[in-house]
């Protein structure tokens, strides 16, 4: 979400300036790729890149060919293949051993459906939300492009066309995972899940969770720090949080939505704030709490909360972190903070949180694809 966001500011800051601009998107990718499809590059008529496409080998590239499409005004789709020889002669080099399909589309500004309001749109509330691109392999055939924007509340398609994306939109979802389906009638289809971002709710404003602050905000998550000290939970000790609330342990639910997307972390440094706080949260179903503090506190807490006949049941065991971070020998405050964004990651990700070189399958999650029945 913090690529999209950026480049709905880079482009509301180009409008501004009366500046044209246009949106490249990988929509499909065969073999090994630095991105998967759904990545996305804002350029403006004058050179300024947000977001990126690849690891930086195709930008340059892909720079001069959105321009061209900003030029035509009309929307273009261009393959970067590495085993094509004019490719490596222009400078592309890729060095993944894939080919990159990449969509450019200028973006018309007096249009209500253009792709950038329809990623506004995403950013606008905490849902899962599908983004619908149609595209065609074949160079010379028209190139629809983002056309679609769905999430559980509501649709908006840039044609009537288009609603025939419904069915297969409320399917992924469902499923959570992008889908690129091929059309008989010669287009393709990238269906592109499209979750918030993670919220990360810090209950604890000690010295410790200013650097967990620094690091969410550096991955564009959205922050909550809580803690009942009114000296300690302040905008001016937390200034890249979206919210602080100065609460007592027994109020913490009064200030959080927990989703699906939501990480707690405990670092209050006070045994009696944690177990108050954990006794809440025992029936919210958040996937990822963290407690701050060896082993021997995290059983303490389930033996007393035991003690007062609340039940430690096996979701809550599983979703529950403590030690809280992986283990890569942090020490500092930062690493610990490193440690504990790794783990969060890990975990939405389905991850082990091991090292790259230790997987035996591919470092990415592919979009499905299929052929449409």
């Amino acid at each position: 979400m913090k690529e999209l966001n950026d480049i709905i500011i880079a482009y509301d800051r180009a409008v501004l300036q009366n500046k044209r601009t246009a949106l490249a998107t990988v929509v499909k990718v065969e073999g090994s790729s630095y991105r998967r499809p759904g990545a996305r590059m804002l350029v403006t008529e004058d050179g300024e890149i947000t977001g990126a496409i690849s690891g930086g080998c195709l930008e340059g590239d892909a720079l001069r060919k959105a321009q061209f499409a900003i030029f035509q005004q009309k929307n273009k789709l261009e393959i970067y293949d590495t085993n094509d020889e004019d490719d490596l002669k222009f400078g592309v080099q890729l060095g993944c051993n894939g080919i990159v399909y990449i969509l450019f589309e200028p973006i018309k500004n007096n249009d209500e459906g253009n792709p950038i309001n329809l990623l506004k749109k995403i950013g606008a509330k905490r849902k899962d939300a599908i983004l619908v691109t149609v595209f065609s392999t074949d160079k010379n055939s028209v190139q629809k492009g983002t056309c679609c924007f769905v999430n559980e509340e509501e649709s908006i398609f840039r044609s009537d066309e288009m609603k025939v994306f419904q069915t297969e939109c409320i399917q992924v979802l469902e499923d959570r995972l992008s889908v690129i389906k091929d059309y008989p009638e010669g287009f393709s289809v990238l269906f592109q899940f499209v979750p918030p971002s993670v919220q990360l709710i810090i209950i604890g404003a000690g010295n410790d969770a200013q650097s967990l602050m620094d690091m969410a905000f550096l991955l564009g998550w959205y922050i909550i720090v809580i803690d009942g000290r009114p000296m300690y939970a302040t905008q001016q000790r937390f200034p890249k949080a979206n919210k602080i609330a100065v609460a007592v342990s027994s109020e913490i639910l009064r200030t959080i939505n927990i989703d699906e997307q939501t990480a707690i972390v405990l670092m209050t440094h006070n045994y009696n704030y944690d177990i108050a706080a954990v006794e809440q949260l025992i029936n919210t179903n958040c996937d990822y709490i963290g407690i701050l503090g060896p082993k021997k506190k995290l059983l303490k807490m389930f033996d007393d909360l035991n003690d007062k006949g609340i039940v430690i049941d096996d979701n809550l065991m599983k979703n529950t972190y403590s030690p809280v971070g992986l283990d890569i020998g942090a020490e500092t405050s930062e690493e610990i903070s490193l440690s504990i964004i790794a783990d969060i990651m890990a975990v939405f990700a389905k991850r082990k949180g091991s090292s790259l070189k230790e997987r035996p399958t591919e470092i990415h999650i592919r979009a499905t694809m299929s052929n449409h029945d």
